[in-house]
């Protein structure tokens, strides 16, 4: 008997329905999912127990859709909400209990800008067996070869040609039957991300906040807990709890948290708020492609800000080491995202996260106005691959720098920019100036301990200060139009 040939067993499911109630059409999403996931479980428990029993087992993703027959006028200021043209347009849903509050508002604002109802049901997507039991912590999947049979033959795998960026790259038209995308990312690309994510931070996606920082130094991490608790020993500050390695939470700021015995690759700190409008640190490291492993992941959880603030080398003789650099371009020489998004598309400053990194800046330093060129200055941000660059023939990179008028030069940046564009999350950097090599000052060991002690707690409030603003922020303004294109997904 071959594959195809092998009889199919699926669960049953509620009949496709339209829903005029936002809140309704996710209690169905939630429904179908669960029903889908439950089943496929509790059929993966049997298969491991007993073996397979001659049939195929699957379960499909949850679906929403909405048709239109009209190009009718929507607010033309907001940039999401709708859809650009009449047809069809539909969206694989994922985790439907992780992403309620943005379902909820997504779906009733197609609702309200085209007064149509979206219908939902299960789609044709099948659900990989491996993101199913993803979430129960007691079930795992084993390696191929583990199992007493052949996993693929029974149940469905993460399948490529859903599980990729053509959407929001910008090269994923219509499908066979001219369905349009309502979301940037399918079902499987979400749960493949989700997955990285509670792999490559240590913590479970449910914590991430809407607002993430990223750096490129453990130090910040040490503030980072030091504000924390400082703000759950605060009733008035609107946190909850803190969240640590390994899914660690706390909610008292006398709690102590043990050592890890080994840190994930990219360690990642939640202060929680109860609407996820709290902030999320990520150490990435060092290096554009951590950088762009993080953002990949990260995107997917359509968080409403992310800033960069780590350190750089300072291009300029009148910088001072401590000085910040609010970067308002980039030169893109990190090669990481070339074949995603090319070096000739501009990425533009956004002036909503440029302007809370400012006053953030300015009400740290207690300088303003012509006082606070002392100690920052805006300009182009070069990124590059190599961390070695300053022993390299010199003529050709210095000249480049000298030529884009650089005034400063890291290793993630753009990367963390670029992508932001790409995934149509607003983004922005402000940077520490820790070293000057062009002028001969290098970051060596006594001086960069003294920097770090000085340098870093200021320049992570500053980062959180951006955020705090940016969180009271009207969310139509905050997601400019300038990073959505002339053919957008109604979902942000």
């Amino acid at each position: 008997m071959t594959p195809q040939s092998i009889p199919v067993h699926s669960p049953a499911v509620p009949a496709h329905e339209t829903f005029t109630d936002a809140k309704a059409a996710v209690d169905r999403l939630e429904e179908l999912y669960t029903i889908a996931t439950t089943y496929l479980c509790d059929q993966f428990r049997r298969a491991l127990r007993k073996g397979p029993d001659g049939h195929r087992i699957r379960a499909f993703y949850p679906e929403i859709r909405i048709t239109t027959t009209s190009f009718a006028q929507v607010d033309s200021r907001l940039s999401f909400g709708h859809v650009a043209e009449p047809g069809v347009h539909a969206a694989t849903i994922t985790r439907p209990d992780l992403f309620r509050h943005y379902l909820e508002q997504q779906i009733a604002l197609l609702l309200s800008n085209h007064k149509v109802g979206v219908m939902v049901g299960v789609s044709s997507t099948p659900i990989p067996v491996h993101f199913a039991v993803a979430v129960r912590t007691d079930m795992t999947v084993p390696q191929d070869g583990a199992a007493d049979f052949t996993l693929r033959d029974i149940f469905d795998v993460p399948d490529l040609s859903t599980t990729n960026d053509d959407i929001v790259n910008g090269t994923a038209g219509p499908d066979e039957n001219g369905v349009g995308h309502l979301a940037p990312f399918t079902a499987q690309r979400v749960d493949y991300s989700l997955a990285r994510l509670s792999h490559y931070t240590a913590t479970d996606p449910e914590h991430f906040q809407n607002h993430v920082l990223f750096t490129n130094y453990q130090f910040y991490v040490t503030e980072f807990e030091a504000y924390a608790r400082a703000m759950l020993a605060d009733e008035k500050s609107g946190y909850i709890s803190f969240v640590s390695t390994g899914n660690v939470e706390i909610s008292d700021a006398e709690t102590p948290i043990a050592p890890v015995d080994k840190q994930p690759q990219m360690p990642t700190y939640h202060l929680k708020r109860a609407d996820g409008s709290g902030i999320t640190l990520v150490n990435i490291g060092v290096g554009p492609s951590n950088a762009k492993t993080a953002t990949d992941h990260i995107a997917v959880l359509r968080p409403h800000a992310w800033i960069m603030v780590g350190h750089c080398a300072g291009l300029r003789n009148s910088q001072s080491l401590g000085d910040f650099v609010l970067a308002h371009a980039y030169l893109r020489e990190d090669h990481v995202l070339d074949d995603d998004l090319p070096v000739w598309v501009p990425i533009p400053a956004l002036a909503e996260v440029q302007t809370s990194l400012e006053e953030a800046v300015a009400n740290v330093t207690k300088l303003s106005g012509y006082e606070l060129k002392r100690v920052m200055r805006t300009g182009t941000v070069a990124t590059i691959d190599n961390r070695n660059w300053e022993l390299r023939e010199h003529t050709g990179p210095v000249q480049r720098l000298s030529q884009s008028r650089a005034i400063a030069l890291d290793m993630e940046s753009a990367t963390i920019a670029a992508n932001g564009y790409r995934f149509r999350v607003p983004y922005g950097t402000l940077l520490c100036v820790s070293d000057k090599p062009l002028h001969g000052e290098l970051k060596l060991p006594g001086m960069a301990s003294d920097f770090y002690k000085t340098q870093v707690a200021r320049h992570l409030l500053i980062g959180i200060r951006a955020m705090e603003r940016l969180r009271e922020m009207p969310l139509e303004r905050l997601h400019s139009r300038k990073l959505r294109s002339f053919d957008e997904t109604a979902f942000l």
